[in-house]
């Protein structure tokens, strides 16, 4: 139609639209300018409404920390930033309810991107004028020592950020002190180093123990800005493991540098009696307990006193204590008692020992039956009642061993049997060569001591350790070499030294108890005793039946200082005449023996 009509009309139409176009374009430009312009003034008037607003809620802070550089320039920063990005705000809090799937997920990222951006993650949070932080470490991993940085798995690949950051046991203690057993931390792979690592450099840094290696799968890593420390640790251990430390780790000593060496035990003073009452009425008080008679009070003292086997000393190990106090309780509630007495105690401990005394019964059992050979009454030539604990835990027990001793012609000196057969352990073959010292010094000073003699534990398979049985191997050597008998009734123990005095050693009264148990089984005699280095006296916490034995007269515990008393109980003779049938014997061995070396017998 436009065709047909004349040209001037088409020229006309023509030059109208450029007009029109012009004209729309004209106005297009003058849109666009004005919605600039127009958005340009929203931008700064809502940039300064935010400004004002964040105006309102930082001049606060930066009035309360205006003495902190740190802070004042994060505040500036953090205002800046929000300024920057208000249009993601904008964006995180509109609503679109026309979004598909894909705009909501992506709308709902953006949301949390622009929240955790400006998120506060407290890493340790404090009560004001609580005071000094103490923290106690139970599982000291390298994690929980410096903190950790966690990932979560976003759009199927592991990202993070610094919400996910988490504190360690150093962050919660900066300031305070931190608790550590310390044989736990080295069983912890980096966790020692890292503790060095941050007590030497005063900072605390957080990050994974093997980022300086190659990873298997690349994550998003954090560099969190270390933190200044400063904090007291407190390492508990056993001194066998200070001085392992002191000793192969150099900076040891310079980050630890003060010791507090707390002994398990105390001297048994009233005070501490007294105080021994107030742990089991706290103990009563605070679990609920039934309260403990004045007579169970002091049973439990002296169980205080057994622990450490010895009459002056009390036990500092509350544990062992507080487990009888409950049992004390447990039987007197079975009986019906208001309160615990002193036979609930003994019921408690009688109830422990047969919970761990089936060794000891068996090995009684065995004796009793005569598998294992030990004579309680009559006299034998080189035999001696010996006697040994068994260690098995915390519940030790003792046993007599027979002990022999043979003599015959030769140049072997002392053979101990044992040893020979690599059996016995260093201290008791130290113990074998200071008796063949006793026997240089006391008798072959003008005569060479020649002599062979053997010295045995009889039916021992399990090894010996040692030196509290030197004393009987002596007597049983001297009873072999002045031809004597010695009492069977009477059982030895304690060390002896080369000027023939008897030395103390441990667990006498387990040994005692031991020996006092075989002779009841068989019927006391009232000859029945043992013999102890009067140096364990104050050792001594026999139970009541090895007491009442001894006031009745029907069993005896010897003390004496010197090789001299002892054997003259053994023998029945004066130690002058047991001396004089060993001189006289070795003088012997040794005349014998030149004389056979000089002329031999002719074959």
């Amino acid at each position: 139609v436009l065709q047909a009509l004349p040209q001037a009309e088409i020229d006309q139409l023509n030059s109208a639209r450029q007009e029109l176009e012009q004209a729309l374009d004209d106005v297009m430009r003058s849109t666009r300018s004005l919605r600039a312009q127009a958005e340009a003034a929203v931008e700064r008037l809502q940039r300064d409404l935010a400004h004002e607003v964040l105006i309102a809620h930082l001049g606060p802070l930066n009035e309360k920390y205006s003495d902190n550089a740190r802070v004042l320039s994060y505040l500036s920063d953090l205002r800046e930033n929000i300024l920057e990005e208000l249009a993601a705000f904008q964006s995180a809090n509109s609503s679109d309810d026309s979004a598909d799937d894909e705009g909501t997920m992506t709308a709902r990222s953006n949301s949390e991107d622009i929240g955790n951006r400006f998120a506060v993650n407290v890493l340790v949070e404090r009560q004001p004028n609580s005071g000094a932080p103490v923290a106690l470490l139970d599982l000291p991993t390298y994690q929980n020592l410096v903190g950790r940085i966690e990932h979560e798995v976003r759009f199927g690949m592991l990202s993070t950020d610094f919400t996910l950051i988490k504190s360690g046991a150093l962050h919660r203690a900066n300031g305070g002190f931190l608790i550590i057993r310390a044989q736990d931390i080295l069983q912890q792979p980096f966790a020692w180093e890292a503790l060095k690592r941050a007590l030497t450099n005063h900072q605390v840094v957080i990050q994974d123990p093997d980022t300086g290696g190659a990873s298997v799968m690349a994550t998003k890593q954090l560099e969190p800005e270390p933190i200044p420390l400063k904090l007291k640790v407190v390492l508990v251990g056993d001194p066998a493991l200070y001085y392992t430390l002191i000793n192969l780790d150099d900076s040891f000593s310079e980050l630890f540098r003060v010791k507090a060496d707390f002994s398990d035990t105390m001297a048994r003073t009233p005070e501490n009696e007294n105080l021994y009452a107030e742990f089991i009425a706290t103990r009563a008080h605070e679990e609920n307990l039934r309260h403990f008679t004045a007579e169970a009070v002091a049973r439990v003292i002296d169980y205080g006193s057994w622990l450490v086997a010895d009459q002056d000393k009390l036990s500092t190990q509350f544990g062992a204590i507080a487990s009888i106090i409950y049992e004390s309780d447990f039987f007197a509630g079975r009986s019906g008692r208001e309160r615990v007495q002193a036979r609930d105690v003994e019921q408690a401990l009688t109830a422990r020992r047969f919970r761990s005394n089936q060794p000891e019964e068996l090995s009684q059992e065995r004796i009793e039956r005569g598998a294992i050979f030990i004579d309680v009454t009559g006299k034998v030539v080189g035999q001696v009642n010996g006697l040994v604990v068994m260690g098995l835990g915390d519940y030790p027990f003792g046993l007599p061993s027979r002990i022999t001793a043979r003599v015959y012609m030769g140049r072997r000196d002392v053979v101990q049997i044992d040893r020979e057969s690599s059996l016995s352990g260093p201290i008791h073959d130290k113990g074998v060569l200071i008796l063949q010292g006793y026997l240089g010094g006391r008798y072959a000073l003008d005569y060479p001591l020649t002599l062979s003699a053997s010295i045995t534990f009889e039916q021992s398979y399990g090894g010996v350790e040692g030196d509290s049985a030197s004393s009987a191997e002596l007597f049983a050597l001297m009873s072999a070499l002045a031809n004597l008998p010695i009492r069977q009734d009477i059982a030895v123990t304690g060390s002896v030294n080369q000027l023939g005095q008897i030395q103390p050693i441990g667990g006498v009264t387990q040994k005692i108890e031991g020996f006092f148990q075989i002779c009841q089984q068989r019927g006391l005699t009232s000859a029945q005793g043992v013999i102890i280095p009067r140096a364990n006296l104050s050792n001594l916490m026999l139970n009541d039946d090895v007491i009442a034995a001894v006031r009745a007269g029907k069993f005896h515990v010897y003390a004496v200082e010197t090789v001299d008393e002892a054997i003259s109980l053994l023998t029945g003779k004066s130690a002058k005449a047991v001396h004089a049938a060993v001189d006289a014997r070795l003088r012997y061995l040794a005349e014998r023996l030149a004389a056979f070396e000089e002329h031999p017998p002719q074959l």
